[in-house]
């Protein structure tokens, strides 16, 4: 339940982080579920216990290529007298007719096929000599099966103890295990499994659909000349990739003008794709706020329950924030600032949680750690506000990066941790302890 002061607060009213934070997570609600295939299903997160219908391994195999042999006819094997055995013919992987190795006897058997009826343990190959007759010496150095060995004799240098280098059935999962539970995010391992039981689909939460714009008639893509006055787009790409990076689909919209009904027309157009949309720029108190202008439609009539509303926070860098809904659907929007610094870490804060809220994810923030402060000097922070300075954190210890500047995009490059300043404190001694945010 939401902690946000209520929505009646004026226009001067400053919001902490935590009821900003609150407000949009009491808002936001995860997808629904849907059923996919499982590569379609990588990264989303799982809604459904995975119970095991099979086990795995379903069936006692061999972990080497070698012989299966009963453990007595082994027995006592040695260089100076190995034990010669009658190779009754080969078992491959995936066969289903078995020969029975009676005593004796021995079968030439391929890594990951079934143990045959009567055999009772594996004799790598490196302890025979390979079916070829060749005398121990030739068979230590053996490292293959010889093709012409399918019958005849083989000659055992070691012993082999009962089921060596047999895979049991089920050592890996038994039938009725519970392999998988709700609220696992399916990656390349958990894919794996859940092939190697047999499913190919899966019942999940779909990765959110993101759509980030930013604003700005000085922004100009990367690759194309600058005129006066003019900078690059950075923010669009920085938020699009860390959206791909907390686990949604996301897309990039090339910068949009400062005018208010082409950005309408621009959000208008990209609904249809947006589980959640984020804008960059636009949202302070200047003569072109026209994220400002252009939201303010959200709330007439004709869409009740929807609405933008813009606030200042408590904290540094990254004092205007907007949230609300838009659209028929509902759909959440996100208002950050425009400066790269403010505006990035605005995402790990506020949209980051929001997307892995969407997802169906309970721990939806970055971990945090105590960690002591390595600075030359006291670090300064401005009365009531939380500040969040760029660091490098190792060894339990975190080093500022840069100035406080909110432009200073290389500083943050470097970094992969935010400092926390709280809002009763103005200074901060080098060597005491900090909060501070994992970003990486």
């Amino acid at each position: 339940m939401s902690t946000a002061a209520p929505r009646t607060a004026g226009p001067d009213h400053l919001w902490s982080v935590d009821e900003h934070l609150d407000d949009i997570l009491a808002t936001v609600r995860p997808l629904e579920p849907i059923e996919l295939n499982l590569l379609d299903a990588q990264g989303c997160v799982l809604v459904e216990d995975i119970t095991v219908p099979v086990s795995l391994p379903p069936f006692d195999n061999s972990s080497m290529d070698g012989y299966a042999v009963r453990v007595a006819d082994v027995a006592g094997a040695s260089e100076q007298y190995p034990a010669a055995l009658e190779v009754v013919g080969d078992v491959a992987a995936g066969q289903a007719d078995l020969l029975h190795v009676g005593p004796g006897q021995a079968a030439r058997i391929m890594t990951g096929a079934p143990l045959p009826p009567g055999a009772e343990t594996i004799v790598p190959v490196e302890w025979t000599d390979g079916g070829l007759g060749e005398g121990p010496v030739a068979g230590m150095r053996a490292r293959s099966l010889a093709p012409e060995a399918a019958a005849g004799q083989v000659c055992v240098y070691r012993p082999a103890g009962a089921r060596a280098h047999v895979r049991a059935e089920g050592s890996d999962v038994k039938a009725g295990d519970r392999a998988m539970e709700a609220g696992t995010i399916l990656g390349p391992p958990q894919i794996s499994l859940l092939a190697a039981i047999g499913r190919g689909t899966v019942r999940v939460r779909p990765r959110p659909r993101v759509v980030v714009l930013s604003t700005g008639s000085e922004l100009v893509q990367p690759d194309e000349e600058l005129g006066p006055g003019q900078i690059y787009d950075s923010n669009s790409f920085a938020l699009t990739a860390a959206a791909r990076d907390a686990g949604a689909i996301a897309y990039r919209v090339g910068a949009v003008a400062d005018d208010a009904a082409t950005l309408r027309d621009t959000i208008e157009d990209q609904l249809v794709r947006a589980d959640l949309m984020v804008t960059t720029g636009g949202v302070s108190v200047g003569a072109y706020d026209v994220v400002k202008e252009a939201l303010s439609y959200a709330a007439d009539a004709d869409e009740p329950g929807s609405g933008i509303e813009f606030r200042k926070l408590a904290m540094q860098p990254g004092k205007p924030q907007g949230f609300g809904s838009i659209g028929p659907d509902h759909t959440p929007l996100l208002a950050l600032p425009g400066n790269p610094v403010s505006s990035y870490v605005s995402f790990e804060l506020f949209v980051r949680p929001a997307i892995r809220t969407l997802m169906g994810l309970t721990d939806v923030h970055r971990p945090r750690v105590r960690a002591k402060l390595t600075a030359e000097k006291a670090l300064t922070s401005p009365k009531g506000r939380r500040q969040f300075l760029r660091g490098r954190y190792a060894d339990g210890g975190v080093t500022p990066v840069g100035g406080a500047g909110s432009h200073l995009v290389a500083a943050l490059a470097q970094a992969d941790a935010l400092i926390v300043v709280p809002e009763d404190v103005e200074s901060v001694v080098p060597g005491a302890e900090v909060e501070v945010v994992l970003l990486g």
